[in-house]
């Protein structure tokens, strides 16, 4: 451990990085907004999977969230209060379009009118992510993204939303985190909206590409001016042990992770190798589709948590486990894995200027006499960030970095069990309490500019 003090490292740390470089938070409309039979919203598809018995590991749902509907305002407050001038969010698209064709719903656009009107009065950048998961239930039950004519719907609501809100948005995001809606969604089964089958999430999974270059080739034609780009999660794979078995594993993993996105994204074709691998599982792909995918980037969002370790099913029983500490999702502290990711994706691909677009961890916190001390989630933030700058010091162009999340929130397939939030929230009460790591990273921005 460092003897040296907190301050003093968030002072040399934030050193690491020039004046212009973009700090931010970040959030999500289904887990924080609640209002969901407001103001004419329709069902999403997690709407709908929370219905399903067992699907949520608390038995809970979106309905009420963080009721940030209503509480924007003091939210908005706490972010200024802790000198965050960047806030990435993404717009409910069955809050804006109920049945994700069709009729506008004025009293959703009302909404984030407000929202954007608090933030500009605060002098707090807008970074928009068109979807963060939640279709209209209503294009589920005509296949949602199994269905290609949802890429023409999605298409649509990202005109409308740049044509209402583009001059005020900092940045606009067409999809985040493809591989879960397609694989955790669609073939896994353990997100919305509940589908398991590989064959489906590949072709759930080129929909979505095809979505995103749509709408990035006609927002330009339509003249938007706004920095457009996707976000992934993505991971360094290792394998588990030097056996075959396992370096085979690992290298499907990271096609299926990091190069089914990344190489039609940037290359214009999917990779062979994973092509091969899936057989009649792969998708369908038409004579325009890769040109379509292909678009120019403004730049690429990067979601980072951990690493991950393939296992292959001959080694099981061998692989040891990792002994490094773990965070309350079960996944490792994996630190110098952002930085190995980074520049490994500058050496392999011609990339866009890239953003961090979240980075954070679930921890068991608890709030006592008023305080939430997470010294654990502190000194997560600080090592990802100095992984980060070890990146930018060996060349990537890296410009920006999205802490997740502002507040605890509903936490997909675990409910409200799991706390990510730099801010915490007492569900029986929504109050909102700054926790440490809030108040360390208030400081640590003040270091930095």
């Amino acid at each position: 451990m460092s003897s040296t003090p907190p301050a003093d490292r968030s002072t040399q740390l934030a050193s690491r990085f020039t004046g212009d470089f973009v700090w931010g938070v970040a959030t999500s409309a289904f887990q924080i907004e609640g209002a969901a039979q407001l103001d004419g919203r329709g069902d999403s598809i997690w709407d709908e999977f929370c219905r399903r018995p067992g699907a949520i590991r608390d038995g809970s749902n979106g309905d009420r969230a963080c009721d940030h509907y209503h509480r924007f305002e003091t939210d908005l407050d706490l972010i200024a209060a802790l000198g965050i001038t960047n806030y990435r969010f993404s717009i409910s698209w069955p809050r804006v379009q109920p049945l994700g064709v069709g009729a506008w719903n004025e009293a959703g656009f009302a909404f984030y009118e407000r929202l954007l009107a608090g933030l500009a009065s605060r002098g707090i950048a807008a970074h928009v992510t068109l979807y963060h998961w939640d279709l209209p239930q209503a294009l589920q039950a005509q296949g949602g993204w199994a269905n290609r004519d949802t890429v023409r719907a999605f298409a649509d609501y990202a005109l409308e939303i740049a044509r209402r809100f583009g001059d005020r948005l900092a940045s606009l995001v067409t999809h985040n985190e493809p591989w879960v809606v397609a694989t955790l969604g669609h073939e896994v089964g353990t997100f919305a909206p509940g589908t398991k089958s590989r064959g489906v999430a590949m072709r759930v999974a080129h929909h979505l590409l095809l979505s995103h270059g749509l709408a990035v080739r006609e927002l330009r034609a339509a003249g938007c001016r706004v920095p457009l780009g996707i976000v992934l999660n993505q991971s360094p794979i290792h394998a588990a042990t030097d056996s075959e078995a396992d370096r085979a594993k690992m290298r499907l993993e990271d096609g299926r992770l990091v190069r089914w996105y990344m190489d039609p994204l940037l290359l214009g074709r999917y990779p062979e190798d994973v092509v091969a691998h899936l057989g009649a599982d792969a998708p369908e792909v038409g004579a325009e589709d890769m040109a379509l995918i292909a678009q120019p980037l403004d730049f690429i969002g990067i979601n980072y948590y951990t690493r991950g370790l393939a296992v292959s099913g001959s080694s099981k029983d061998a692989a040891a486990p990792t002994t490094r500490p773990l965070t309350d999702m079960g996944w490792e502290i994996y630190p110098e894995g952002l930085s190995e990711l980074l520049r490994r994706l500058h050496a392999d691909y011609r990339l866009p200027p890239l953003y961090i677009m979240e980075n954070g961890a679930a921890f068991r916190d608890q709030a006592i006499d008023g305080r939430v001390a997470d010294a654990e989630r502190i000194a997560y933030l600080e090592a990802h960030i100095a992984s980060l700058a070890d990146a930018k010091d060996a060349g990537v162009d890296v410009r920006g970095y999205f802490v997740w999340s502002l507040l605890d929130n509903f936490e997909w397939a675990d409910g409200y069990s799991k706390r990510f939030g730099i801010v915490y929230v007492d569900y029986a009460n929504e109050a909102r309490i700054v926790k440490d790591s809030g108040f360390w990273y208030r400081d640590f921005l003040k270091a930095a500019r």
